[in-house]
């Protein structure tokens, strides 16, 4: 912890942090998070490819998936930067400015994926609910400002937490607790009266993530309500067939932020590098697994790439 002694405001420098007491091992511990961040942004660019060259998948849920890759990419892109700069070239320092704007960036596309999964669980709800009128509840039209009004609710949620965090003194250097700025990070090394910020912070996580959560599981009780109407076994199967993938996607984005939220509580600084391991997972795994539950799952998406990828060796050939 470095001293408030020197305290400054918009001038400091942050220091990111690797995997303690793996310094001399850190390139080789990060061969897999590299990995993995490669194989996302090849994975989710795949997801948008297909998706926008095959008019089969011109469809809400479709549509939806594609935004829900935009922001894993956007995320990948948001954080894969100072990994690399950390990891390989050993920079930790990092300017007031560039740590808060990857900070708005890291939080804004995290709220717009969980959007993004909520407006997808509605979706999945009409599709079942009113399968004979689900192409007039949701035309284009209406999934096009759906995608806006998440893109807006994101920008508008993050956008005080910046403005305020540039009010408040921070020492010269200060050392943060991931490899990535994250806004609880940089207000706890704030010198000044942080109860403003904090507030923001908590009221923009209330009605983001903690919002979409919970109407995510009121649209899954009343998809488990219709499906239980339907008279045949064989249709409720197909039914709730329909919702697996997206249910494996919601599991993966919410259950590492938990086990994140206790490791921080319970263990973390008895395992410093595992928490920086699940700092860092918790963002990495959701852009890596939701192109492949989708591959897994999806039969239409599955179609559509090896249409294309037989489309390329035909124009090779």
């Amino acid at each position: 912890m470095f001293s408030c002694n020197t305290s400054t405001s918009g001038h400091s420098v942050f220091l990111l942090t690797g995997f303690p007491g793996l310094e001399a091992s850190q390139h080789w511990v990060s061969i897999p998070i590299n990995l993995i961040c490669v194989v996302s942004i090849v994975g989710n660019s795949i997801i948008l490819f297909v998706i926008r060259t095959d008019p089969a998948l011109h469809e809400p849920m479709y549509i939806f998936l594609s935004m829900l890759a935009a922001s894993d990419l956007g995320l990948c892109g948001s954080t894969f930067p100072t990994m690399v700069r950390l990891f390989w070239l050993g920079a930790r320092e990092l300017p007031f400015d560039l740590c808060v704007a990857q900070m708005f960036f890291i939080h804004a596309f995290t709220y717009v994926e969980s959007g993004v999964l909520l407006a997808m669980a509605f979706d999945r709800f009409i599709a079942i609910r009113d399968p004979l009128h689900y192409a007039t509840i949701l035309p284009h039209s209406a999934v096009a400002k759906v995608g806006a009004a998440i893109l807006v609710r994101a920008v508008l949620l993050n956008l005080p937490e910046p403005i305020l965090l540039r009010s408040l003194l921070f020492p010269q250097i200060s050392e943060l607790s991931h490899c990535y700025c994250l806004h609880c990070d940089l207000v706890g090394l704030a010198c000044s009266d942080i109860q403003i910020n904090s507030l923001v912070g908590l009221v923009s996580i209330l009605f983001s993530l903690c919002l979409d959560s919970s109407l995510i599981m009121l649209s899954y009780a009343l998809i488990l309500r219709t499906v239980l109407g339907i008279a045949s076994p064989g249709e409720r199967f197909k039914a709730l067939n329909t919702c697996v993938s997206h249910l494996c996607v919601v599991l993966i984005f919410y259950l590492p932020k938990l086990g994140l939220s206790v490791l921080h509580r319970v263990e973390k600084h008895n395992y410093p590098a595992l928490a920086v391991l699940m700092a860092n997972l918790h963002f990495l795994v959701p852009p890596l697994m939701n192109p492949i539950v989708y591959c897994i799952k999806s039969k239409q998406i599955r179609q559509g790439f090896l249409k294309r990828f037989q489309q390329k060796r035909v124009d090779v050939s």
